[in-house]
């Protein structure tokens, strides 16, 4: 038992590797020597009285006595020797590996206090030690970067509430001071900041439960002209009142595919609402629905507005990102529309892509959804 305020001394793998392979060494150094003491004297004497040398016992216990000593001083000495190589090169490959271990250990270490940005050298010791020092690399930089998104998205959602609810505030205290009284004007302030922290939650909820994988979908085999139609109906009056034409072009031909009614309108809203919200009056928004490859369906929302810079493009879907910061929040929205598109379309199984020939060029966002048979 230990007593307490001490610690068992544990030795580490290079010491106990190391004394493992001693006791291997020494071991068959043993053996082969006691082999050898056992089966040389024998044979020598075997050999001794084939060669005729019978007739002179003196000689043959002189020449058996030589035998034994020579024998026993190379085996001793070659075994030793052996012995003392073999220990050179073992101490060289635990250090080795020791070493590895320990840079490991301690990356581990500085992973598990928080710092995402331990490195380990490939040791070059084997393949698996090889893919161990990836695999740990690998690790750390997919936690370096999933803590530098959640200080962004925390950072994210201070600023997005921090507006709404410095109104909220100034309004209140602006009413109990009097400074402020509640005409309908104030009353729709109050309700449109309001408005803006629920979308927000409810955008929230809807994207961590679609990226964490406990959204439960309601398949249903439906025609793309269904799911196109109601979609640019509930849109159409926005965009009416806006100037924007809104069209579309649907396959009939087109055979029925297995989604979830409610969340596929839900994806093509937020397309919608994000087009018209960059489009300028007079602009065009479409709507196209068509085969892509055989087993999918090719949904693709363009517009003539804005259009998105090429560093942009492939940020879009991220949560809270603004190719314009200043500008996006004046169009309003949550900031995290597109990042709930995108984790509904996958989880369908399909994907989307955003294309944009640069500002002003317009943008198009493409879906591709399997069809019933391969969605099944």
């Amino acid at each position: 038992m230990v007593a307490p305020g001490r610690q068992r001394s544990r030795s580490g793998l290079a010491s106990r590797l190391l004394a493992a392979i001693a006791l291997v060494v020494v071991t068959a150094g043993l053996t082969a020597w006691l082999v050898a003491a056992a089966i040389g004297p024998v044979t020598f004497h075997s050999h001794m009285l084939q060669a005729g040398a019978s007739h002179d016992p003196v000689a043959v216990l002189h020449a058996e006595e030589a035998f034994r000593s020579a024998s026993a001083l190379s085996l001793t000495v070659s075994l030793a020797a052996a012995v003392l190589a073999a220990l050179a090169v073992s101490l060289f490959l635990t250090r080795r590996i020791g070493r590895s271990l320990g840079a490991v250990s301690r990356a581990a270490t500085r992973v598990a206090g928080g710092k995402f940005d331990a490195h380990v050298t490939n040791p070059h010791l084997g393949v698996e030690f090889d893919e161990l020092a990836d695999a740990f690399n690998a690790m750390s930089a997919r936690l370096h970067d999933s803590e530098a998104l959640r200080r962004r998205l925390l950072s994210d959602v201070a600023h997005e509430l921090r507006t709404p609810v410095a109104t909220l505030t100034a309004y209140l205290e602006g009413l109990e001071d009097g400074v402020e009284t509640l005409t309908p004007a104030t009353v729709a302030v109050l309700r449109a900041q309001s408005s803006r922290l629920t979308l927000l939650a409810h955008d929230l909820a809807a994207v961590t439960q679609a990226e964490s994988g406990e959204l439960v979908l309601q398949r249903v085999l439906v025609t793309a002209q269904e799911i196109v139609t109601a979609a640019t109906l509930s849109a159409a009056d926005s965009f009416a009142a806006r100037g924007v034409e809104l069209a579309t072009g649907v396959d009939h031909d087109l055979a029925p595919f297995a989604v979830d009614r409610d969340r596929i309108g839900q994806v093509l809203g937020n397309l919608l609402d994000n087009a018209l919200r960059h489009t300028p009056r007079g602009g065009v928004v479409t709507v196209t629905a068509e085969v892509a490859l055989p087993g999918a369906v090719r949904i693709v929302v363009e517009d003539t507005g804005e259009g998105i810079e090429p560093q942009h493009i492939t940020h879009v879907f991220e949560r809270f990102y603004r190719v314009d910061t200043a500008r996006d929040r004046d169009h309003g929205g949550s900031g995290i529309g597109l990042a709930i598109t995108k984790a509904l379309v996958e989880a369908h199984g399909g994907t989307i892509t955003a294309t944009s020939a640069g500002p002003g060029q317009g943008t198009s966002f493409e879906i591709l959804l399997p069809a019933a048979d391969a969605a099944r």
